[in-house]
C-alpha cells in the first residue's frame, strides 16, 4: 500500500509540475554554431559567444549554444549552405560573403557611400530592410538575425601610396562586396580572401592591398606589421551588418519564447558591440600608427571615382535581380529622407 501510495504521489507531483527542475533539464535543447570568424578576433570574434550567452540567461538555460570558430566543422565560406542544408543548426557570417547565392546580401551587408550606422540599423528594423532581406533568405532554408553592426571601416591597407585613380589600376587587393566590384571597375585585381589568410596573402606578396573591417580588428589580424599605409574612409563599409543565420526547420521547432529570446539578445549584441566598438578605434589607430604606419585619406579625386564606379555597380545589380532592386530602392529612400534628421543636427568642428 505504501509503494502504491508513493508512486501515485509522485504521478501527481509531475502533474502539478513539483519536478519542475528535472522536466526543465529533460527540455533543454542543445546546439552548435560555427562562426566564419575565428574566436580570437576583436569583437566580431567574441560575438556570437556573447550572443550565446544571452540566450541561456534569457532562456534559464533552455537553450544552450556552443560557439565554434571559422573552420571547425566546415570552411568560413561554407557555413551557409551547411545551415541551409542543416549540416550545422546555426552560423554567425557577414551577409555580404553570401552575395553569390544571394545577389541583396551584397547590399544589406554594406552600401558603397550609403547609411552610417545609426541610419542602417533604423532601416533594417524600421524601415524594411528585415523582411527584404528575409525573403531572399526562405529559398534556401534560413532564417536570418542581425547580430552584430560594424562601426565604419577603414579604406585598407597598402604596400603603396594611393595618390592617383591610376595607382589601383593593376592592384592586387583583398577585398569584399560591392566595393570589390567597384575597384574592379577602376582596373584592380580583386580576390576575396578568408580573415585568417589575410596576413599570410599578405605577407607573401600573393596581394598588395587589403580591407577587413575597422582598426581594432584591423590591429588584431597584425596588419600593421605588413603593410605600411593605412587608408580611410571606408567608403566600402561605412557600415555592415553580421547576422545569426538558423535552419529554418530548427527556427520553426523552437517555441515562440526561445525565438523571441534569440531575437532579443541580438538587439542586447548589438547595443553592445556598438558602444564597445566606438571606444576601440582610436586606441588601435594609435598603436598602428606607433607601429610606423602612415594613417591618411584618400585623395578626392580617388573618392569620386570610387563613387561614381559604386553608383554604376549597384544601378547594374539592380537591373539583374528583383530583390537588390527592392532593397536599393529601399535604403536609398530611406537614407534620403531619415538621414535628413541627421544633416540638421549636423555641428561644425574646429
Amino acid at each position: 500500500m505504501r509503494q502504491l501510495f508513493l508512486k501515485a504521489a509522485a504521478v501527481a507531483a509531475l502533474g502539478l509540475g513539483l519536478v519542475a527542475p528535472q522536466a526543465a533539464l529533460a527540455q533543454a535543447k542543445n546546439f552548435d554554431l560555427q562562426s566564419v570568424f575565428g574566436l580570437q578576433v576583436p569583437s566580431i570574434g567574441q560575438s556570437p559567444v556573447k550572443w550565446a550567452e544571452r540566450v541561456a540567461l534569457m532562456t534559464n538555460n533552455e537553450v544552450k549554444i556552443k560557439v565554434h570558430g571559422a573552420g571547425e566543422f566546415v570552411p568560413p565560406f561554407e557555413v551557409f549552405g551547411a545551415v541551409s542544408n542543416g549540416s550545422i543548426p546555426m552560423g554567425f557570417d557577414w551577409v555580404g560573403y553570401w552575395a553569390d547565392k544571394i545577389p541583396v546580401a551584397n547590399l544589406v551587408g554594406s552600401m558603397p557611400f550609403g547609411p552610417n550606422p545609426e541610419l542602417f540599423l533604423g532601416w533594417m528594423f524600421q524601415g524594411g530592410g528585415l523582411e527584404i532581406i528575409q525573403k531572399a533568405y526562405d529559398p534556401h532554408n534560413v532564417k536570418i538575425i542581425p547580430c552584430h553592426l560594424v562601426v565604419p571601416e577603414a579604406g585598407g591597407w597598402f604596400n603603396k601610396e594611393i595618390k592617383t585613380v591610376a595607382d589601383i589600376k593593376g592592384l592586387n587587393m583583398r577585398i569584399a562586396g560591392l566595393g570589390a566590384k567597384a575597384m574592379a571597375k577602376l582596373g584592380a585585381n580583386v580576390q576575396l580572401v578568408p580573415a585568417g589568410e589575410i596576413f599570410v596573402s599578405l605577407e607573401r606578396g600573393r596581394i598588395e592591398a587589403a580591407e577587413f573591417s575597422a582598426p581594432q580588428l584591423d590591429f588584431g589580424l597584425g596588419l600593421q606589421k605588413i603593410a605600411k599605409h593605412y587608408y580611410f574612409p571606408g567608403w566600402h563599409q561605412p557600415a555592415s551588418w553580421d547576422t545569426i543565420i538558423v535552419n529554418m526547420n530548427v527556427w520553426k521547432s523552437l517555441p515562440e519564447k526561445h525565438q523571441k529570446a534569440m531575437v532579443e539578445a541580438c538587439y542586447a549584441n548589438i547595443t553592445y558591440n556598438s558602444y564597445d566598438q566606438i571606444n576601440a578605434q582610436v586606441d588601435a589607430i594609435e598603436k598602428i600608427e606607433a607601429a610606423g604606419v602612415k594613417v591618411q585619406r584618400f585623395p578626392n579625386e580617388v573618392l569620386a571615382a570610387l563613387q561614381k564606379a559604386s553608383t554604376e555597380v549597384m544601378e547594374e545589380e539592380a537591373k539583374k535581380d528583383a530583390l537588390f532592386a527592392e532593397a536599393y530602392k529601399s535604403l536609398s529612400a530611406y537614407v534620403k529622407r531619415v538621414g535628413r534628421w541627421n544633416d540638421l543636427q549636423a555641428i561644425p568642428r574646429n
